[in-house]
């Protein structure tokens, strides 16, 4: 029996299989890739995370030498890929582009067909876009304090709209209300189109919206921008306050996605795709491509995007638990 062996034989046998294992998966990842390499969008073709993927894949395989083919598959807020992508073999050879979603619909679907913490190795963040608070123009506010005010005296009656039911607009709207202490009415949209096209119209008084969707809007006059939900101000916008400077604290809602790999994908491959996104993300090209989207390359460590997860994991749990958000 192997319990039966001296302590020294049974020490030098594991450091032998560690060692034959660090060897092998060292060995994958020399060879890795050596086929097309699937990068796994769980939205539509033309939207703004499917735009974001297909820029860094058309980098991405030349930093790897391989293709990388972006594949649709949309639904149930980016779920159904998620899922897919749990699933997948964990060899590197399907990566996926991670969302906000990730971090939210955990605190508030009981259905998931995945667990981000338990399934996922996050490799590394690509792209951020804070989320800016914009009302209609003949809403009688042009500050946030004035906003709050105004929603103080009018209880319920404050309409915010969203891109659906628990997506990040929904829940930046529930934070505010909690970190505020107001009572917003939340109006979801199919998508975040309508929703912009509501505001605009005055249907409803605002809601908060990416930097990218909402800044055409802000330079042509037909929003109003009180804050950004951001640590630091906003190049495009620096007249603009952060929530912070306009008087509520730790509110930082940011639209993010990022380079998720199934769980148990050896070390040595995750840091070889953090690697080869890393260089693609410091280019001037992609770089100045997120900038038109009023967005941020990010890169860093797999850690830091680890740290990342975690933080907004926690944050949105506590969200839906305060707000009572649960959508099944």
């Amino acid at each position: 029996m192997l319990n039966k062996l001296p302590k020294s034989l049974l020490a030098a046998t594991a450091i032998a299989t560690a060692t034959l294992f660090t060897t092998g998966a060292q060995a994958q990842a020399d060879n890795y890739p050596d086929k097309p390499v699937t990068l796994l969008v769980g939205f539509s073709p033309g939207g703004a995370t499917d735009i974001i993927a297909r820029l860094l894949a058309s980098e991405l395989e030349k930093q790897l030498g391989q293709p990388v083919v972006v594949q649709n598959k949309p639904g149930a807020g980016s779920n159904i890929a998620a899922g897919e992508a749990a699933r997948a073999a964990p060899d590197g050879y399907t990566l996926f582009m991670g969302t906000i979603a990730q971090t939210i619909s955990p605190a508030i679907r009981s259905n998931l067909q995945y667990d981000t913490k338990k399934d996922f190795i996050p490799v590394i963040q690509t792209m951020a876009s804070p989320s800016i608070l914009v009302v209609n123009p003949e809403v009688p506010v042009t500050t946030v304090k004035e906003f709050i005010e105004y929603a103080k005296a009018n209880p319920g009656k404050v309409t915010m709209a969203s891109s659906g039911a628990g997506g990040s607009p929904h829940m930046a709207a529930e934070l505010l209300d909690i970190r505020a202490g107001i009572d917003t009415l939340h109006v979801p949209y199919k998508g975040a189109g309508p929703a912009m096209n509501d505001v605009l119209a005055g249907v409803v008084t605002g809601g908060f919206k990416t930097a990218t969707a909402a800044i055409p809007q802000i330079k042509a006059g037909k929003v109003r921008p009180l804050a950004i939900a951001s640590e630091t101000r906003l190049a495009q916008l620096p007249d603009l306050p952060t929530m912070k400077e306009a008087g509520v604290d730790d509110f930082y809602v940011t639209s993010w996605n990022g380079i998720f790999v199934p769980a148990g994908t050896p070390q040595p491959i995750v840091d070889k795709i953090s690697a080869a996104t890393a260089k693609v993300l410091q280019q001037p090209n992609i770089v100045a491509e997120f900038d038109k989207r009023s967005a941020v390359a990010v890169g860093g460590s797999t850690e830091d995007f680890r740290v990342f997860i975690d933080a907004e994991l926690d944050k949105w749990a506590e969200v839906a638990r305060e707000a009572k958000v649960k959508l099944d």
